[in-house]
């Protein structure tokens, strides 16, 4: 098993990875299928029409997660890594009016996103609740070529074939690492018999696929990409999309804070605040639809950059010459791993497993990163992701008004509230603990398995039906 660092932490857009970055993906994979694709090509019969429909969860909570405004951008031939945010709207609303889509090297296809984006309740697609299909047709109507996607959490996409042969499958899996293991038991073993850390073991698989200048510099550029989510919705005021008129608040609080910091008040509290303040930055700038980087995934996009700006915040060691570098790198390898671990061997998707795959995914590989950078064991890294990752066992996700803001925003915060006391606790031990990491993520499966769809991102419980939208 292989998940690489760029594959958990990938540059979109907001709201959601599975139901915005995901969609937008899928479309574009289409486009390429269209293209490329090994299909039945009838002879003077060209595609004029497009249509697309959502299932399941994506149906569901598709409006409120802007999964519509996502398959229109990505048939118009956009991609979430390299879309402007501020050009969103323009290319949304010039298809709205045109009723066609022009993406780059094809010719001209009617789309009505009002006529042929659906949004199907009734039909749960076989594989997946984040189930969409495509379908292009001739002049005639006739249909000419269909396919079916799936979204399967932190803006991963798999064909209906792909998920058949067990899905979760990507490039990366074929390529022969030194390192490949496919449980925390596994990658122990292999740290204490190659006396290497969780993040050296990571950065070697990692340069099978990259060289090592290459792979430092997107490290940062993703760094620098998830710093860039914290200062813009650090900066930004005003009213949150989507009907529930949720202000922004990190702008406000950060100027309390800068208050309390600059008077030396005595605020024992003063620690938690500046962690919700970094999460609630990102999850802000997420809700509006600003660029993200999925950390797992855009929902808990704030815990991972929240942990490491505090880290950094507090910590002066780390603004030695060059130290913050080492710092930065550590940190988001030794956090892919832990997270490759829960993808492969349970789920980092909310309409699977709930919020308990998504923010407990983050605070696991938050505390595992934190640890790793103040100097812990393998173990007490492992440690530290179980302790973060047991203490969101069970948490549902019920977003109110399908909208990736209540609890989400919040929720962020104190998942990375958690993930800084996994860390303390675990490094002040020994590495030695009562349930093994692997565990902790097979029960969060179970529990997954288990769990009622309507508290799996189908707003239909929980919080998302006890609260009166506005």
């Amino acid at each position: 098993m292989f998940f690489s660092v760029f594959e958990l932490f990938k540059i979109g857009i907001g709201p959601s990875s599975s139901h915005t970055v995901g969609p937008m993906v899928a479309a574009r994979r289409f486009l390429d299928e269209i293209l490329l694709g090994n299909w039945p090509r009838p002879a003077d019969v060209e595609i004029v029409r497009l249509s697309a429909s959502l299932h399941g969860s994506l149906a569901f909570t598709g409006k409120g997660h802007a999964s519509d405004r996502a398959i229109v951008l990505g048939l118009a031939g956009e991609r979430p890594d390299e879309i402007d945010p501020d050009d969103i709207s323009n290319v949304f609303d010039r298809v709205c009016e045109r009723k066609v889509v022009e993406p780059a090297a094809h010719p001209q296809y009617r789309f009505d996103p009002v006529q042929d984006l659906l949004f199907d309740y009734d039909t749960k697609l076989p594989g997946h609740t984040n189930g969409m299909s495509f379908s292009a047709f001739g002049e005639m109507g006739h249909l000419l070529l269909k396919r079916i996607y799936y979204s399967v959490g932190g803006g991963f996409v798999v064909s209906d074939d792909e998920m058949e042969n067990q899905g979760n499958t990507h490039d990366s899996e074929t390529i022969d690492i030194p390192f490949p293991f496919d449980n925390a038991d596994q990658m122990m073993e292999m740290a204490r018999k190659s006396g290497k850390s969780i993040a050296e073991m990571k950065r070697q698989n990692e340069i099978c696929m990259t060289s090592p200048d290459k792979l430092r510099d997107r490290l940062h550029f993703t760094w620098s990409a998830m710093k860039s989510s914290v200062d813009r919705g650090l900066e930004n005021t005003g009213t949150l999309p989507g009907g529930l008129l949720v202000k922004r608040r990190a702008s406000a609080l950060r100027d309390q804070l800068n208050e309390d910091w600059k008077s030396n008040r005595r605020n024992p509290l003063l620690a938690n605040d500046w962690l919700q303040l970094y999460a609630m930055a990102v999850n802000e700038e997420n809700a509006a639809g600003g660029r993200i980087v999925t950390a797992p995934t855009n929902g808990a996009a704030g815990v991972i950059p929240a942990v490491l700006c505090f880290f950094l915040k507090f910590n002066d060691n780390a603004f030695q010459i060059g130290a913050d570098d080492k710092v930065v790198e550590t940190y988001l390898l030794t956090a892919a791993a832990i997270g490759g671990l829960i993808k492969h061997n349970a789920s980092i998707s909310g309409a699977e497993v709930g919020c308990q795959g998504e923010v407990g995914s983050a605070a696991a590989m938050a505390a595992a990163g934190l640890a790793a950078v103040m100097g812990g064991t393998p173990e007490q890294i492992e440690n530290a992701a179980e302790i973060a990752l047991e203490h969101h066992l069970g948490m549902t996700c019920d977003p109110v008004g399908g909208l990736v803001q209540v609890p989400c925003i919040e929720r962020n915060g104190f998942g990375a509230i958690k993930a800084v006391s996994a860390a303390s606790l675990a490094l002040k031990g020994d590495g030695t603990h009562f349930v093994p990491l692997d565990k902790c993520i097979e029960t969060m499966r179970q529990t997954g398995h288990d769990m009622n769809e309507r508290y799996k991102e189908t707003s239909q419980g929980g919080l998302a039906v006890n609260i009166v939208e506005c």
